[in-house]
């Protein structure tokens, strides 16, 4: 992977639906993590809302803010997937794209039809979805579409495992302030991924 050749997809992760959604508030967590590491890499982040006239904007707690230009924009759909014509038209502007990376909600429906989309797009991009970083108001939800990624040849990993492939290299210029935001989000990234990773597979398992 390379920060110039990935874009970061973030899928209406928006306040309406907080109270319904298991692990809302680790799933920020690790997106704000995310976001400040694609500040320091460079890599571009694209955002998404469902029906925004009555389901409102992104949470706010969402750092969208702090990327500036690397922000390349908040398109609202209908559709479920994010692959609406927007987003087409943005993708076919960035022909270096190569690794597109998913979080958000919700797991079994938006982040999978999206993925599912994306796999078979002509352009053959390799597809992430971050497991702690995406969830669905069902916990027991979560395994089951990242068992059906997964199954589809989309790689499911976590957070601090895809920046780590970002950053490759702890000789890197920019390893300092990398580092910096992995030991500030430590606390955080252990808390997601007992809720949203370690929880979700044992309730599954026992099912």
């Amino acid at each position: 992977m390379e920060p110039s050749s990935t874009i970061f997809f973030l899928c209406d992760l928006q306040t309406k639906f907080r109270p319904a959604i298991y692990g809302f508030d680790h799933v920020i967590a690790s997106t704000n993590k995310i976001l400040k590491v694609a500040k320091i890499l460079g890599c571009e982040v694209l955002a998404t809302t469902q029906k925004a006239k009555a389901l409102g904007p992104i949470d706010p707690a969402v750092d969208l803010d702090s990327l500036g230009a690397l922000c390349i924009g908040t398109y609202d759909k209908t559709l479920f997937s994010m692959l609406i014509p927007e987003v087409e038209a943005l993708l076919k502007e960035r022909s270096a794209v190569k690794s597109i990376v998913l979080m958000g909600i919700e797991s079994h429906i938006c982040i999978l039809q999206t993925a599912l989309a994306l796999i078979v797009h002509p352009a053959k991009y390799t597809i992430y979805v971050l497991a702690d970083a995406v969830s669905s108001s069902n916990s027991a939800e979560v395994p089951l579409a990242l068992a059906q990624m997964r199954a589809a040849g989309i790689n499911v990993t976590s957070s601090e495992s895809i920046l780590f492939q970002l950053i490759r290299d702890a000789s890197a210029p920019e390893f300092k302030a990398f580092s910096a935001v992995i030991k500030e989000e430590k606390e955080a990234t252990a808390k997601a991924v007992e809720e949203l990773l370690i929880k979700t597979s044992f309730e599954r398992s026992v099912l």
